[in-house]
């Protein structure tokens, strides 16, 4: 992209944009959530089929993502956040419309490309806004996508005890988070191509940095995805504790990670993302540690709050690292969203399969070792490290009147 110039007035309203983009593609998410129960009896289908048709976001997303820097190239970083965001929330509709199983898997395509081309367009502008103010954002914009889905999911909820049928309920949601995503778009940095700067492949593998840096976000999401789907389960079944207590424990889970992601830009800014990362690989492996030698429903609980709080951060911090370990930010990015996906989506079954087979406290002993791999391998995230450097694209003062 053009190395434009920005006054800190834009550049702090493209801030606030971005993070009102990152709120909408959450409660987009949550809105989905809430109703699946809805859905599966809609569509007429089995568990196992369900199981099945959800496996569909993530094919969608995965292989959709590599086409967001092109159509950023082609149509500038706004219209194209404004177009992808704008086909993101419109998707929310379809899968309560399909009536069997082979329109949900055709739906929840769909939707899943819409997912991960505005999720790789949102990300690059985050990573842009943050080069111009020189520090840590992307954290903190991730925290507000949780708080989206926290609202998405609340009005969702709302909307199940009510009875409402989810077809007008996501037509609804749909209507307003289109109408917020458009306003909030109108706001976000205006980037455009070079004009000698070619466009990039339609499709084409991640650079070999982007690879790296997924590595830690697969680890990070593994954990994320085995602990809101087992921790629960886990309660209830190696502890015998009640459903309420074993439900409250996920939730916990969730709000430390909501709360760290909020708050850890300043952590980042003051130790630099290395340090942050690897810090939180540490605090993550106490967390497994406490969650598998458990012998008492609160040390198991402390044990997920931990590991929420330790893995908090580590996906911002790989998207922001991704966006500057090479000449094409978006197929870095994307790079990355891929791979963090696809962990998304191994996770779960990964770690069912495995308690199947052994138990879910070996499970999660697996867990806990991925998350040596965040601490480990923290030092490739080094071009998350902002150096305090004047850049020629960076926000200029405004003039004294």
């Amino acid at each position: 992209m053009s190395a434009v110039v920005h006054t800190p007035r834009e550049v702090k309203r493209a801030r606030y944009a971005v993070a009102a983009v990152f709120a909408v593609h959450g409660a987009v998410t949550g809105s989905f959530a809430t109703r699946v129960p809805w859905i599966q009896d809609h569509a007429g289908v089995s568990a196992g089929q369900l199981g099945l048709a959800l496996a569909f976001p993530a094919l969608g997303a995965s292989l959709a993502m590599p086409l967001a820097g092109g159509i950023s190239h082609r149509f500038g970083a706004r219209n194209a956040l404004r177009g992808l965001l704008a086909l993101w929330t419109l998707a929310l509709i379809l899968p309560s419309l399909a009536p069997n199983l082979l329109t949900l898997c055709l739906a929840l395509f769909v939707y899943g490309a819409s997912a991960g081309m505005s999720d790789v367009a949102m990300n690059a502008l985050g990573v842009e806004v943050e080069n111009r103010l020189d520090r840590s954002i992307m954290s903190g914009l991730h925290g507000m996508w949780s708080v989206g889905a926290v609202v998405g999911s609340a009005a969702g909820t709302l909307a199940a005890h009510l009875g409402s049928d989810a077809r007008l309920h996501h037509a609804l949601a749909a209507a307003v988070l289109t109408v917020v995503g458009f306003a909030a778009c109108a706001w976000v940095l205006d980037l455009q191509p070079a004009e000698d700067e070619e466009p990039p492949p339609r499709f084409a593998l991640p650079p070999r940095s982007a690879l790296l840096i997924g590595a830690i976000g697969f680890c990070a999401v593994f954990a994320e995805g085995a602990s809101l789907d087992w921790s629960a389960v886990y309660l209830r079944d190696q502890l015998e504790t009640s459903a309420g207590l074993a439900a409250a424990c996920t939730t916990g889970f969730t709000l430390t990670m909501a709360v760290a992601r909020i708050a850890g830009d300043r952590v980042v800014d003051r130790y630099g993302a290395v340090r942050t990362v690897r810090a939180s690989g540490v605090v993550a492996l106490l967390g497994g540690l406490l969650i598998v030698f458990a012998g008492h429903p609160a040390v198991a609980m402390t044990g997920f709050a931990l590991m929420g709080l330790g893995i908090a951060v580590v996906v911002p911090l790989c998207f922001a690292a991704a966006g500057r370990s090479g000449s094409n930010p978006s197929l870095a990015i994307a790079g990355v969203a891929t791979i963090t996906y696809t962990s998304g989506l191994v996770a779960p079954s990964a770690i069912g399969m495995l308690a199947q087979a052994t138990s879910l406290m070996v499970s999660f002993v697996l867990v806990t070792l991925l998350t040596c791999g965040i601490a480990g391998f923290a030092g490739v995230l080094r071009a998350g490290d902002r150096l305090k450097v004047t850049r020629p694209d960076a926000a200029v003062p405004e003039p004294r009147p």
